[in-house]
């Protein structure tokens, strides 16, 4: 396992004539190369390259999100942003000439189809004539989430952030879920017009890039920007029907059995977090205690998990703690060129801290699996693949759960099950609304809010928002930072859950076979896209028909509505 330290992880900031200088002498040593294996090396020196200015790159960002206050942090991000597509010029023109080779057919021998699949789709989503336009979306997300982190909301003679407040809605206490809501929301309500601003101009720098690059919208773009090589949008469209057929109907009845659970006439939008009556199960340990059990649980889990988590947590490659001026959410990284991966939370005391957690592990035990593949390409596979590691190891360590919930670790798992199952509508009116934004890039803001209501009438009809500012108003989609940052980037879960599901229903079946089958799947990276992963892993694709219908036939059974 590796030594290494987070504090050694070094990655100087790239200057571009340097970067052109190498991407130089690539190009003229492919040209002069005689044979594959002449070949071969020549893409290799590249990968290393790549995997130095993908280090950097991560670098940069997560530190902007670990302090969105600290000034270098901020400068450092905005070089980077800056750089760029300067940067993706070189690599782009490099793929462009890739593709075109007379030797491809020699080298999909060596490194696999997918590679020129994804190199085809890199290449449709850049030109330098969007260079600026790029710089722009950059500075404008950038904004987004120091606006965020920005914020300060006092509750009850005490200052939360919005990674904190939302812990009040587990609260048993009616008043207190409705109070913290109220101020939580209001938050929102006082910021839209800046929110409204940062998306207006988002979704239109996005419609004017596509457009340059021969798009008919900004759709066409978003879906080669994710590198979705092997289904499309209309495969996207039956899914969300799918969802809203047979997942829709179980959602409406998982909700009024809440509201009964709960003993209330009817279920409030500051109701839905909280699913059972005593409160829902939270960790019975602080940041050091939680990370003991799950050193203690991986171990258990074996297949290399528990010396992965013991190098994790030594090398100071988690940061799980909330703090002011720390970004929102979580996420993971990495560093390809140590070979390492991070992991980035927001713990704040309820059993989400144990959801997030698993899940990012999961991306990082995927990432760390896949480190020695031959190509940066296929370290991370796209991002509906990815999703699948993540939400898989949330149901495979359910068999551990009493290490951090003791005796509701049943209860824990039954209200994992129940909001996995009312995700998948929220998932699918995510990813229905940016199709909608994008199809229509010259609507209002105040079309857009219109536009979020039509989702929450179509997938969510059991909202109920009473006095609550901005959700009211069609405005809960503005907490959502995937709609900012990565649009398009949504259904991607939902998907992948539908297969994280089937892992669920095979560990019951066979725990050591399912987790088999998961590690291998880790191991495999991206070298094939989303589908043929999915088979490789004895999984069904969410696009065959039946698929999503049997997966909530289980549910139901298992859940006994």
């Amino acid at each position: 396992m590796n030594s290494l330290q987070f504090c050694d992880i070094e990655a100087p900031a790239p200057q571009y004539e340097d970067v052109a200088a190498e991407y130089q002498e690539i190009n003229r040593k492919w040209d002069e190369a005689a044979d594959p294996a002449a070949r071969v090396a020549v893409i290799q020196q590249w990968d290393v390259l790549r995997r130095r200015l993908q280090t950097w790159q991560s670098l940069v960002q997560l530190k902007f999100n670990q302090d969105t206050r600290n000034e270098d942090y901020k400068k450092a991000r905005d070089y980077a942003d800056e750089l760029r597509p300067k940067l993706l010029e070189l690599d782009v023109a490099w793929k462009r000439k890739l593709v075109a080779s007379p030797h491809r057919r020699e080298l999909v021998r060596r490194f696999g189809p997918q590679v020129f699949a994804l190199w085809e789709a890199d290449v449709m989503t850049y030109d330098p004539a969007i260079e600026q336009e790029m710089v722009r979306e950059a500075k404008l997300e950038a904004e987004y989430v120091e606006l965020l982190a920005s914020a300060k909301l006092m509750f009850r003679g005490e200052q939360y952030n919005l990674s904190e407040i939302v812990k009040f809605r587990e609260d048993p206490d009616r008043q207190t879920r409705h109070d913290a809501e109220q101020v939580r929301w209001s938050w929102f309500a006082k910021h839209r017009t800046e929110l409204d601003r940062i998306y207006d101009e988002l979704v239109k720098l996005r419609t004017h890039m596509a457009v340059k690059l021969g798009f008919d919208n900004y759709v066409g773009l978003g879906y080669k920007r994710m590198c979705r090589v092997d289904y499309g949008q209309g495969d996207v469209e039956v899914f969300r029907r799918a969802v809203r057929e047979h997942v829709v109907p179980l959602a409406v009845e998982l909700r009024q059995r809440q509201a009964k659970d709960l003993n209330l006439d009817e279920l409030m939008f500051w109701d839905s977090s909280l699913h059972d009556a005593r409160g829902n199960p939270a960790p019975q340990g602080d940041h050091d205690w939680m990370l003991n059990q799950a050193q203690a649980m991986f171990d258990e889990l074996g297949s290399g998990l528990g010396e992965f988590f013991r190098m994790m947590n030594e090398s100071g490659l988690l940061d799980l703690k909330n703090r002011e001026g720390k970004a929102g959410g979580g996420f993971c990284t990495g560093f390809p060129t140590y070979g390492v991966p991070f992991v980035f939370a927001n713990f704040n005391g309820t059993k989400g801290d144990v959801e997030v957690f698993t899940h990012e592990m999961g991306h990082a035990f995927q990432c760390y699996q896949s480190r020695n593949l031959p190509l940066t390409d296929y370290l991370w596979p796209t991002y509906e693949s990815c999703e699948i590691h993540s939400m898989g190891l949330e149901f495979l360590t359910w068999p551990h759960m009493e290490k951090f919930f003791g005796a509701d670790a049943e209860r824990f798992r039954r209200t994992h099950l129940i909001q996995s199952i009312l995700f998948l509508p929220y998932g699918v009116a995510v990813d229905h609304f940016q199709h909608l934004v994008y199809a229509a890039p010259e609507a209002t803001p105040e079309d857009r809010h219109r536009f979020w209501q039509e989702m929450e009438r179509a997938y969510l009809p059991w909202l109920r928002y009473g006095d609550m500012p901005h959700v009211s108003e069609g405005g809960f989609w503005q907490f959502q930072r995937h709609i900012y940052l990565h649009p398009f980037y949504y259904i991607d879960y939902t998907l992948a859950l539908t297969c994280a599901l089937q892992f669920w229903l095979r560990a019951k079946r066979d725990f050591n076979e399912a987790m088999n089958a998961y590690v291998a799947l880790c191991g495999r990276g991206g070298e094939a896209p989303f589908q043929e992963l999915a088979a490789s892993a004895g999984l069904t694709s969410p696009f065959v028909e039946g698929c999503l219908k049997e997966v909530v036939s289980h549910a139901r059974q298992a859940l006994n509505v």
